[in-house]
């Protein structure tokens, strides 16, 4: 492929070939986005690329974070108390300076700098120089990698030549636990501490640990970091060694001589461990053990690359055209953010991956877009998503008690044990006013967790899944929609009141005194959708299992058949001869677009805008992103229009056009997913649209589209969603009906892709398309044979075999 050239950003980044993205200089302005698209990590935890020299300030933000590892602590908003569970910043692992002796040590800035994240192998380096205030240079050459082979190993290598001076130098590593969470401006005055010191010492042996406790949680965290010195070729360079301890703090300072252009390497070798670990008796002897025992840099590195090299190949997509710099960038995001080294430790998948502390590393919705692209791939990992889902089912169960509804009601924001995290009040930063956060309403998750459990499903063939957990949570969601339908005599139809779609601009109607809106199409098309699958689920389950599940829910043939009247009766809304997005849509205003765009050449925070002016988003026309036309996200256009004909409604093969063409008029995407969506619903009426929404999408978070987000954390679903875009969207791909559905509509800018996939036990499933011919082939195997529709017809491959199709 030819290198990517359009995809610099404002301040000196490129990507000089399609595996490394480089940054020269150094811009205090973009020091935390850089921070953020160099970060290392391995599904267990992810370091942010944090100058090791380097301390939270307004510039830089070192922050590592760990799968899992929340803490609860209250807050005075607004003279009300409110209490967050945060995804806690660790104990900072990286501090490592030099200064020559009788001079300054050295915390930056460099007076050269240059960074190169090599994508394929995960790691990090960076090469500066160092001048001090007595003219002294001295180079740097740091190497970092978050082990994908040994995922408790963090590894600092950094080699000092001095290039025009000689003399004694001090090198000081240090383990840092007064660390807090300060990473989001807007957060700032609300609780940040989350970490007490337990201890810190040294070994005989001179390895330095540290532990650390949560202040809200039983959570320990324990760092043993071994720091050891040689030259060129390995021989070690002997050191005085001398320790400082402070409470939360353990420093190490080892002074030895340097020649000049005699290089010294130092490695700082740290293992990390945490109570929540499984298979070890207590995180501070097991980090202490694996620092001492670990490899050499070297060593490790190897083993390491060799780990990346399998994921990279579990992940191929070849694609004609200039943006695979970008594509490798997100994919590798997502491989750092959840791994085979995530699948049991009984954690979802951040909204803003492990990178920083936007949303307050919670997990949202977003694994609906990133499941897409694991299931075809990783499915295992999958799997391991959808049990954090099951193990947090009796949490969702009691939200539904607690809300006088039955079933399971899943939370908008969930984080250690499944239940709401969301924020009741959130700041607009235009205004600096707290405003009520209602965002909680969002019930629609739940399908989306339905929605991921069949998808897998259909993927896979798990039965065993489905039957022993997914069969479960699927027909409590169905119970829950079914128990919060109420029947409007008026319409002879049910009702869906009081909740938010995806589009978060709208929480209440203008005209209401509480909040919640009616018949959000989105949520209503799918939660009759959900009620369908739950009956499916109840007919395909083994019976010896459908009998056991149906007796421990108490479910009997007449909530059955309730399940199915409320699923074919919701009401769905229209207007102009397109959905809306919920009742009464068609009674807001108009916005006058012209003034706004002139004063505000940035609308993506419109609902801010607003209410700094006084007035409210929610008596406008207007979207943040993508709603009612999630349904063509979800499901191809045939599927859509089935749904709304179950529901009684007449759709024709234009409500997709006159839909798309409606609410794209009217929404300012303010949310990354947004692109990603528009993408994906245009490819059916507008190729070259699609196209450009596809571009801004795959580098929403390389562009920092959103005006400085990125900084705070990776948009997930957005980088996994612009991934699948290729993998499922251009070639037409839908897994369903024991099937692989293909119907490829390339772009023009995209003359050809290859994809190789795994599907219901076949590892080497590669579908190669041109604008000429799609060819399916199977690696030889003794699965089943494969059936693919091509355009609807069925045709049957087998292991070995390879068929083309026409286009």
């Amino acid at each position: 492929m030819e290198p990517d050239t359009a995809t610099t950003t404002a301040a000196n980044a490129a990507m000089p070939d399609p595996w490394t993205l480089c940054y020269q200089g150094f811009d205090p302005a973009e020091e935390g986005l850089r921070e953020v698209l160099c970060a290392v990590g391995n599904g267990y935890l992810v370091s942010r690329g944090a100058a090791p020299e380097s301390v939270a300030d307004c510039v830089h933000y070192p922050g590592t974070y760990l799968a899992g590892c929340y803490d609860r602590a209250a807050s005075t908003v607004a003279g009300r108390v409110v209490t967050n569970e945060d995804l806690i910043n660790t104990p900072n692992w990286l501090p490592l300076t030099f200064r020559p002796v009788g001079g300054t040590w050295f915390t930056g800035p460099p007076a050269e700098q240059a960074l190169e994240l090599d994508l394929r192998r995960g790691v990090l380096t960076r090469t500066a120089l160092v001048v001090d205030s007595g003219g002294r240079r001295t180079r740097l050459v740091q190497r970092r990698i978050a082990s994908q082979a040994q995922p408790h190993l963090l590894v600092l290598q950094c080699t000092l030549t001095a290039e025009n001076w000689s003399g004694p130098v001090e090198i000081r590593s240090e383990l840092d636990g007064t660390v807090t969470n300060t990473g989001v401006a807007r957060y700032r005055g609300l609780a940040d501490r989350h970490l007490l010191p337990v201890g810190q010492g040294v070994d005989e042996d001179g390895l330095l640990w540290l532990e650390v406790a949560a202040i809200g949680s039983p959570l320990h965290i324990a760092l043993a970091a071994r720091t050891r010195l040689h030259r060129a070729g390995g021989a070690p360079v002997p050191a005085h060694r001398t320790e400082e301890f402070r409470d939360g703090r353990a420093a190490q300072t080892l002074a030895v001589e340097i020649r000049r252009n005699r290089p010294v390497t130092i490695e700082k070798t740290v293992a990390v461990h945490t109570s929540r670990d499984p298979a070890i008796e207590a995180p501070l002897p097991a980090s202490r053990l694996l620092a001492a025992q670990a490899a050499a840099f070297d060593r490790l590195l190897t083993e390491h690359s060799v780990r990346w090299a399998e994921l990279w190949g579990r992940c191929r997509i070849e694609a004609d055209f200039d943006g695979a710099g970008p594509l490798h960038l997100n994919l590798f995001h997502l491989l750092q953010t959840y791994s085979e080294h995530s699948a049991d430790l009984d954690v979802g998948i951040p909204a803003r991956g492990l990178h920083g502390e936007a949303y307050r590393g919670h997990v949202f919705w977003d694994e609906l877009f990133v499941l897409q692209l694991l299931n075809p791939r990783f499915p295992e990992l999958a799997r391991a998503v959808l049990r954090y889902r099951h193990r947090r089912l009796g949490a969702a169960r009691q939200s539904a008690r607690e809300a006088g509804l039955r079933g399971a009601m899943y939370p908008w924001q969930s984080a250690s044990d499944g239940r709401e995290e969301s924020q009741r009040l959130h700041l607009n930063p235009l205004s600096g006013r707290w405003l009520p956060d209602r965002s909680h309403l969002q019930r629609h998750v739940g399908s989306a967790v339905a929605y991921n459990v069949w998808q897998y499903y259909q993927a896979t063939g798990d039965m065993d899944f489905l039957a022993e957990a997914g069969a479960e949570m699927l027909l409590e969601i169905a119970r829950f929609w079914c128990s919060t339908a109420t029947y409007d005599p008026r319409r002879k139809r049910y009702s869906i009141r009081g909740v938010l779609g995806p589009d978060e601009y709208h929480d209440a109607y203008p005209w209401a005194a509480g909040p919640g809106l009616d018949d959000n199409a989105y949520t209503n098309v799918l939660a009759s959708w959900v009620l369908a699958r739950a009956l499916d689920t109840v007919r395909i389950l083994p019976e010896y299992r459908r009998d056991e599940l149906l007796e421990r829910l108490a479910l009997d043939s007449a909530e059955l058949d309730r399940w199915q009247d409320v699923g074919r009766r919701l009401h769905v809304p229209f207007h102009d001869g397109v959905l809306s997005q919920f009742d009464g849509y068609q009674r807001l205003d108009e916005l006058d677009w012209t003034a706004y765009r002139r004063r505000y050449p940035d609308l993506r925070r419109l609902d801010r805008i607003l209410e700094a002016e006084g007035d409210t988003v929610n008596r406008y026309r207007v979207s943040k992103q993508a709603d009612v036309l999630m349904l063509w996200y979800l499901f191809s256009a045939r599927e859509v229009r089935d749904l709304l004909r179950r529901l009684g409604y007449p759709a024709g093969h234009e409500l997709l056009r006159r839909t798309t063409g409606y609410y794209l008029r009217r929404t300012v995407h303010g949310s990354t997913l947004s692109s990603v969506v528009h993408a994906w619903v245009l490819t059916r009426s507008d190729r070259s649209a699609s196209w450009r929404y596809f571009r801004d999408a795959l580098v929403a978070d390389l562009r920092d589209a959103q005006g400085g987000t990125t900084a705070e954390g990776i948009h997930l679903g957005a980088m996994a969603g612009a991934v699948d875009l290729l993998q499922r969207c251009y070639t037409g791909l839908e897994i369903r009906e024991d099937a692989l559905w293909l119907d490829p509509r390339l772009p023009s800018a995209l003359g050809r892709l290859e994809l190789e996939l795994r599907y219901r036990g076949h590892w080497g499933v590669v579908i190669a398309t041109d604008r000429r011919a799609v060819t399916v082939s199977l690696r030889q195997s003794r699965q089943e044979p494969v059936q693919i529709r091509f355009r609807g017809a069925p045709t049957i491959v087998r292991p070995g075999e390879r068929h083309t199709f026409t286009l």
